[in-house]
């Protein structure tokens, strides 16, 4: 699948999740979805416990964040000393 037929599968509308993106048809959002593959969910207990998302969408929520961080800079919550 290209970019641009990913990022399809991601949506927003002011009025569904406060406007966050979300993966489209659904109520999931790109962040909620992050933070249980963060947090060591896997992709099969996702699919299993929300029916109807696919691995297309996990890689549409994961290129949305790729892409929504390419031009940001980011502040680590620690600093290393060297």
């Amino acid at each position: 699948m290209t970019d641009e037929q990913l990022l399809g599968r991601i949506t927003f509308n002011r009025n569904v999740m406060a406007g966050k993106p979300v993966i489209k048809g659904t109520r999931l959002t790109v962040d909620y979805i992050l933070g249980l593959l963060a947090h060591g969910v896997t992709a099969a207990e996702i699919f299993e416990e929300y029916q109807g998302i696919t691995p297309e969408d996990l890689h549409a929520c994961l290129l949305f964040a790729t892409k929504s961080l390419k031009n940001s800079s980011f502040m680590p919550l620690t600093a290393e000393n060297p």
